[in-house]
């Protein structure tokens, strides 16, 4: 369902339809589905009430689409865990794709997210959704409240060559001690001090 209707000029979007530089919907359709499927990164804001701002890249085959107000997306250790913290202090979140192809468009996700860690029960079902991904973290459940796509006229081209094999051999040489610490090392605080939660063994 659209909610709002902009006066500015029309454009041909890359779902196919007639639309204005932004509209908003309060939903996820088909069409918007399948162009958040054929993206091969997106990007993952979210903000504390103080500190700084997190954007985060996301790649690999790490999202999926569940509903029209449902996606969950697989998040794999890093040097940080901005996205942990921030939740635990406001439940928000913000995901944003690119088309890098021929028809420009931006879409973007808004909404509130549940934080699934491993030793949940709720971790084998959402984790199977995914292919295996050593060192995977927290799953996020996001419930999508507004669904806003814009024009990407700005956007460059961009070619996609593949997918970097490196978190997955650092992960492995890690092995699962070598995580569990970098995890207590690295992933229990913000860099803004806040905790993040995360339970390491």
């Amino acid at each position: 369902m659209l909610l709002a209707d902009s006066k500015e000029s029309l454009i041909r979007s890359d779902l196919g339809e007639e639309s204005t530089v932004a509209q908003q919907f309060d939903e996820i359709s088909d069409r918007h589905a399948e162009f958040i499927a054929a993206q091969r990164i997106f990007f993952v804001a979210t903000a504390a009430h103080d500190g700084r701002v997190n954007v985060s890249p996301k790649g690999l085959d790490s999202l999926r689409v569940l509903g029209p107000n449902r996606v969950v997306w697989l998040n794999g250790t890093g040097s940080g865990n901005e996205t942990a913290a921030h939740l635990r202090d406001i439940n928000r979140m913000t995901i944003m794709f690119c088309s890098f192809e021929r028809k420009p468009l931006i879409l973007r996700l808004y909404g509130t997210a549940t934080e699934v860690q491993p030793d949940q029960p709720e971790w084998d079902e959402l984790a199977g959704l995914f292919p295996p991904m050593l060192g995977a973290r927290q799953a996020y459940d996001m419930q999508v409240e507004l669904v806003q796509t814009s024009c990407g006229y700005g956007v460059p081209f961009l070619e996609f060559v593949d997918d970097r094999p490196l978190m997955a051999q650092w992960a492995d040489k890690k092995g699962p001690d070598g995580l569990e610490a970098y995890h207590r090392d690295k992933n229990l605080v913000s860099i803004d001090g806040f905790p993040t939660g995360l339970r390491v063994p």
